[in-house]
């Protein structure tokens, strides 16, 4: 007979007490990070019913197995509400895989050392912006607040380091699908983004010279169909986090650079897709110009961690299916994660903004989000925006980070706007038709594609 130390219900109770008393220290068993610290395995951490989601739901949903509408009852509470709803209703079916033990695949490598290096040196200044203590300069890279004490250092773990890299280069394809399934748009984008401050992996330091003031820079451009061509956006983020972007865009057809209204964070970058700046990485936006950040939730939940990335598929695209021409979504893998929180903002300095709130679920094993929800102003559900991640790893095939270690990051998006039924689903390709590829860390990214002259440039 196997005699187990801890019941069934054991971490329920637990992170019901955590919450009750505003206790919020990652792991049950044990502290987590520390326990990353010296092993760099989380096993320890977790009771037997929070290792997998075969033991969690006593055997009813297993690894290896798919997660449908003929089983989705069993795991509701571990997934979103739009979530459940595809697989309930629009006959999504997701992969259930193991749970990701070893740390180190479930962050680049240089990020996950300076984590480990830098635990303990972060603190919310007066106005509420990371800095270091003792110094009050900006953060030096990793994850800033491993154990977050509010809402606010939760978040900071997203607004701050973003993609966990200090430049990341994306090919990304986008199909853009109807109500009834059909694909009205299909476009090819790049982007490009470059942190300025908390660079774990430049020899020179943590800062940019010359831009300790800023956070980081994003380039979104278009590369095809011809109509939209050219077609380029830079959002620039100040490291004070309560200052607006600066947005600007190249439109061809008007032949220049202008800038844009604050309030274009919340529109469609493109006719058809469902895809706002203000989602990028669940934190699109400068997290001072949001506000009311609160915990609402702890415990397990269901998330795309692992077992994302298809080097074997041509191009890195995975197969469709469901819906109702069977291919609204990406073949996906979900894995049972142990610990999850669920923070709420509402978006205080955007009076404008067509969103309410947002709700976001935050792995504690790597503070990625593997959740992102949005409600319109009248409280109803708006949009998903479901990010996969992984390891750039399959068999014998790899994608090496600058060291030539295998690299970790976004694999697809899932931007689903429940309301009028139309689905973004976005996939990290190898490359485009242009030939630009997806590669992390490479050198030379700001002037070729983050400055107003590159964009023009890019449009031409």
């Amino acid at each position: 007979m196997h005699i187990r130390k801890y019941d069934f219900d054991y971490s329920r109770r637990y992170f019901i007490d955590k919450m009750t008393k505003g206790s919020v220290g990652a792991g049950v068993l044990t502290s987590l990070w520390p326990l990353i610290g010296k092993s760099g395995d989380i096993t320890k951490a977790y009771p037997e019913e929070l290792q997998s989601l075969s033991a969690y739901t006593k055997g009813k949903v297993n690894e290896g197995e798919y997660i449908t509408a003929d089983n989705v009852e069993h795991v509701k509470d571990l997934l979103a509400p739009i979530t459940y709803q595809e697989v309930s209703q629009m006959g999504r079916r997701i992969k259930v895989v193991p749970q990701t033990t070893d740390i180190t695949k479930l962050h680049p490598h240089d990020f996950l050392e300076a984590t480990l290096k830098n635990q303990g040196k972060a603190l919310l200044d007066d106005v509420g912006n990371v800095v270091t203590k003792g110094d009050g300069k900006p953060w030096v890279g990793g994850i800033p607040f491993l154990d977050p004490q509010n809402g606010l250092e939760a978040f900071s773990n997203l607004g701050i380091t973003a993609s966990h890299h200090d430049t990341t280069q994306l090919a990304a394809r986008d199909w853009d699908l109807n109500p009834e399934g059909e694909v009205e748009y299909e476009y090819e984008l790049a982007a490009c983004e470059k942190t300025a401050v908390g660079r774990v992996s430049d020899p020179e330091g943590p800062y940019w010279s010359g831009h300790e003031d800023k956070l980081r820079y994003t380039g979104v451009w278009f590369v095809s169909p011809q109509d939209v061509s050219g077609t380029s956006f830079l959002n620039t983020i100040d490291y004070d986090q309560r200052k607006f972007p600066t947005l600007v865009g190249y439109i061809p057809a008007f032949k220049r650079v202008r800038r844009f209204p604050t309030n274009q964070r919340f529109e469609p970058l493109v006719p058809g897709i469902t895809v706002f700046l203000s989602d990028f990485w669940a934190a699109g936006d400068p997290m001072l110009t949001w506000g009311n950040y609160k915990i609402i939730g702890r415990g397990p939940f269901l998330g795309a961690q692992s077992q994302n990335w298809h080097g074997d598929q041509k191009n890195w695209i995975p197969p469709t299916h469901g819906g109702p021409k069977g291919s609204t979504f990406w073949d996906t893998a979900y894995e049972f994660c142990p610990e999850v929180l669920v923070v709420e903002a509402e978006p205080t300095g955007y009076p404008r903004a067509p969103v309410g709130k947002k709700r976001v679920w935050i792995d504690l094993r790597n503070m990625a989000y593997i959740s992102y929800m949005t409600f319109d102003r009248k409280g109803d559900i708006w949009k998903s925006f479901e990010a996969g991640f992984s390891q750039y790893k399959k068999d014998d095939l790899m994608l090496p980070d600058h060291k030539g270690r295998p690299d970790w990051g976004a694999t697809y998006v899932h931007s689903h706007d429940i309301q009028s039924d139309r689905m973004s689903r976005i996939i990290i390709a190898e490359q485009l038709s242009n030939g630009y590829k997806t590669i992390n860390d490479q050198p030379g990214a700001y002037d070729k594609y983050l400055t107003p002259q590159a964009i023009r440039r890019l449009g031409i």
